[in-house]
C-alpha cells in the first residue's frame, strides 16, 4: 500500500484561499487540492482506468478495436456517474498495415532480414515488391538534391535523433521531418521506396511507426521505418561494400472514410454550466502497439481526475468536462471534429488539458498564452506545487485540444518527464507494464488540481 500523505496541509503563501465548504460553497483550496491528492494517492485509479482501455488492444482511429475503447469509455463514465455523457461522431480515413517485409538481398551469407513497419498513411508495394540499390542521405534536401542518382533506388533516410538535446521532444522534432515528408523529397528523384531510421534515442530492433504524407503533385511511394539496430547494420553494409539491395514488400492500404466518434462526459458545474475546462487524451493507438503511454495514460489521467473532482464535498463552479479524443495519431480529426460539433454554439470553453506525452513523472504545465497571461498563472503555482508541479511556462498545449484555441480557449499540456517516452513511442513496447502506477497517478492529480482552480475561479488575469 502507498504511503499515504497527510488530508489536509498548509500551503505557502500565494495562493487562494477560502472559508470552510459548505452544501453551497466551496472548500478552501488549501482543503481541496489536499484532498485531490490524498484521495488520488491512496487509489492510485488512474492505473485502473488505464488497465480497462487497453484490454482493447491496438486502437487504430476507424478499427473494430478503436469502436471497443469508444464503447469502453462511455460506459466508464456512465459508471463513474458523470452526466450528458455522449459519442459524438468522427470521420477518419481507414489504414491497413499487412503484410511487412524488408531485407538485403545479395549478400554472400544469403539474405539479412531487416526490422521494419509501413509508415501510417504508406502505400503498398506491388504484390512481389520492390527490389533496388540503397541510397543513403542524411536531409531533405539531400534526397532532393539526388536527381538521377535517386532515380529507381530506395532512398534511405538514416539521420538520427540527436543525443545532446535535453528535451527529447526537441530532439524527435529535430529528426521527425524525414519521417513525415521524407517519401515526397526522394520520389522528386524518381526513388521507388523510401526506408527511415525510426525516431527513438534507444538502439534495438523494434520498429517504431509513425504517420507520413503524400506531397501534392509528386508520387506516392512506399515509406517504412526500420529499426535503430537495423538502420546501423544497413549504414555498415553501405560503408563495407558501398552497393547493397534492399527488398521491401508492404501490403499497406487506405481502405476509405469510416464512422468512429469522440466521447464526452461532464462534471457540470455548481453555477457555470455552459462554461467548461476540458481534460483530455486520445483514444486511438498505432497498431503495432496497445498505446499504453502513447495516449491510454493521458484518457485514464483525464478519467480519474474527474473522478477525484466529483468526491470532493462541493461541485467546481465551472463544468469540468473529460474528452476521449480520436484520431489524434494521423492528424487531429477528432479534435477538429470537437470544436466544429453544433453543440459549441451553447458553451464557451475556458481552459482544456491535455495529456499526451506519457505517462511518466508528471513536472509541470505547458500553456499556449502570451503575458501577462502567463505571469498570472504561476500565482498558482504555489498551491499547485504541493502537487508536485514545479514550472507552469509557455508550451503547446496538445493536437487535440488546438483547434479551441481559436475560440479564445487557453490551451495546456501536462508535461512529464520525457526522457523515456520515445523508447516506448510508436512501438510494440508501449504496453502496461511500463507505466508507473505512482507517475501516471501523479498526472491525474496535477490535472485536477489545475482544473480545480481554472473552473472555481476561471483563467487567472
Amino acid at each position: 500500500m502507498p504511503f499515504l500523505l497527510p488530508f489536509l496541509f498548509l500551503l505557502p503563501g500565494g495562493g487562494p484561499t477560502r472559508p470552510a465548504g459548505t452544501a453551497d460553497s466551496p472548500p478552501p483550496v488549501d482543503q481541496a487540492l489536499a484532498s485531490l491528492r490524498s484521495n488520488g494517492l491512496s487509489d492510485l485509479g488512474a492505473f485502473g482506468f488505464l488497465s480497462r482501455i487497453l484490454e482493447c488492444g491496438p486502437r487504430l482511429a476507424g478499427s473494430p478495436n478503436a469502436a471497443c475503447a469508444v464503447e469502453r469509455t462511455r460506459n466508464l463514465m456512465v459508471d463513474m456517474g458523470l452526466q450528458d455523457v455522449h459519442l459524438e461522431e468522427v470521420t477518419v480515413t481507414l489504414w491497413e498495415r499487412g503484410k511487412t517485409d524488408a531485407r538485403v538481398v545479395g549478400l554472400p551469407g544469403g539474405d539479412l532480414p531487416l526490422s521494419a513497419a509501413a509508415l501510417g498513411g504508406s502505400i503498398g508495394t506491388p504484390a512481389d515488391g520492390v527490389t533496388a540499390e540503397v541510397i543513403q542521405v542524411q536531409t531533405l534536401d539531400e534526397a532532393r538534391a539526388l536527381g538521377d542518382r535517386g532515380r529507381g533506388r530506395i532512398v534511405f533516410f538514416n539521420r538520427p535523433m540527436p543525443t545532446d538535446v535535453l528535451d527529447t521532444f526537441d530532439a524527435y522534432g529535430k529528426a521527425a521531418d524525414q519521417r513525415a515528408h521524407g517519401a515526397s523529397a526522394a520520389a522528386a528523384s524518381g526513388a521507388v521506396a523510401v526506408l527511415v531510421r525510426s525516431m527513438t534515442l534507444r538502439v534495438s530492433d523494434l520498429p517504431h511507426t509513425g504517420i507520413m504524407h503524400h506531397d501534392e503533385g509528386v508520387p506516392a511511394i512506399p515509406a517504412a521505418a526500420v529499426s535503430t539496430a537495423a538502420a546501423d547494420r544497413l549504414a555498415s553494409l553501405l560503408a563495407e561494400h558501398g552497393t547493397v539491395r534492399v527488398h521491401l514488400e508492404l501490403g499497406c492500404r487506405t481502405v476509405g472514410p469510416v464512422k468512429t466518434h469522440n466521447v464526452v462526459g461532464d462534471l457540470k458545474g455548481r453555477e457555470l454550466h455552459d462554461e467548461i475546462v476540458v481534460l483530455g487524451g486520445h483514444l486511438d493507438s498505432w497498431d503495432l502497439d496497445p498505446g499504453a503511454h502513447d495516449d491510454g495514460a493521458g484518457c485514464a489521467q483525464a478519467l480519474e481526475a474527474l473522478r477525484l473532482l466529483k468526491e470532493l464535498p462541493t461541485r467546481p463552479r465551472r463544468t469540468v468536462r473529460a474528452v476521449m479524443f480520436m484520431d489524434e495519431e494521423s492528424g487531429g480529426t477528432g479534435g477538429k471534429a470537437y470544436v466544429a460539433d453544433p453543440r459549441r454554439a451553447r458553451e464557451r470553453h475556458v481552459a482544456a488539458i491535455e495529456s499526451d506525452r506519457g505517462g511518466f513523472l508528471p513536472l509541470g504545465f505547458t500553456i499556449l498564452a502570451e503575458e501577462p497571461v502567463l505571469t498570472a498563472f504561476n500565482r498558482w503555482l504555489a498551491p499547485l506545487s504541493n502537487l508536485g508541479v514545479t514550472f507552469l511556462r509557455k508550451g503547446y498545449g496538445g493536437v487535440d485540444i488546438h483547434p479551441l484555441a481559436a475560440t479564445g480557449c487557453v490551451t495546456i499540456g501536462l508535461y512529464p518527464d520525457s526522457q523515456r517516452y520515445f523508447d516506448v513511442h510508436h512501438c510494440a513496447a508501449d504496453t502496461l507494464e511500463t507505466v508507473n502506477e505512482r507517475e501516471l497517478e501523479l498526472g491525474a492529480i496535477q490535472m485536477a488540481g489545475l482544473a480545480y482552480l481554472l473552473a472555481e475561479d476561471g483563467v487567472p488575469k
